[in-house]
């Protein structure tokens, strides 16, 4: 029997998180090898384990795997959570790539100068209730499923509980105006492996503090 896949990143969300989710959501149980120190990340990148120097870098099936979206797609294949066909799985690439983008801003909030943040913070929620939640609240009305794509879960609603929690941190009732979102998040909170990775003392990681940022900066020299 094949073993736990092995993470290997920081003790930290960063790119790693969404995969965290996604195995989680899967009820797929994994290890996690944590890089702490510079010195964590050259042995790996020494190693020759590292097919580009970057983490997020993955443990499975026999492969070291890099490049989170590379990871993140064979993740919600092996696991069916990918589509039925072309078509479905065309969509369920839009909406990821639509909660990537959002989330990508959320991420790099707390590495920015303080005196932007506060401006960047502003084009996050303006970003997220007029450019990105009317499209999934439109996607769920007209498709009249509990899902967004199809009517099982898939890659895209894990993906988009992830992003809609992660702007939830940054104004808690940014889901007022959409009744339908709010009810996703409900739905897609109670799936039995998602609400075990929602449950304090799971693998999911805390939002991204100052100390956290000093020791991201450490690793990688930023």
């Amino acid at each position: 029997m094949a073993g736990k896949p092995k993470l290997h990143y920081t003790k930290g969300r960063g790119k790693m998180e969404s995969i965290r989710w996604l195995l989680a959501a899967a009820g797929v149980e994994f290890e996690e090898e944590f890089i702490e120190t510079k010195e964590d990340l050259e042995k790996l990148r020494n190693d020759g384990v590292l097919l580009f120097q970057q983490v997020p870098m993955v443990e499975m099936d026999g492969m070291r795997m890099v490049q989170t979206r590379a990871i993140l797609s064979y993740i919600a294949a092996k696991y069916n959570l990918y589509g039925k066909d072309l078509k479905e799985r065309a969509w369920i690439d839009m909406y990821v790539e639509g909660t990537t983008d959002l989330m990508g801003m959320i991420m790099y909030l707390p590495f920015q100068p303080a005196d932007t943040k506060e401006k960047n913070l502003a084009l996050i929620i303006e970003r997220a209730t007029t450019r990105y939640f009317p499209v999934y609240e439109k996607a769920l009305k007209d498709h009249g499923q509990d899902y967004l794509v199809g009517n099982k879960l898939s890659w895209a609603d894990v993906h988009l509980l992830e992003a809609i929690l992660m702007v939830e941190e940054c104004k808690p009732d940014v889901l007022s105006a959409f009744p339908l979102l709010q009810a996703f998040k409900g739905r897609i909170s109670n799936i039995p492996t998602i609400k075990k990775f929602l449950q304090p003392g799971s693998q999911r990681k805390p939002p991204t503090d100052e100390k956290f940022v000093a020791v991201v900066r450490k690793i990688f020299n930023i």
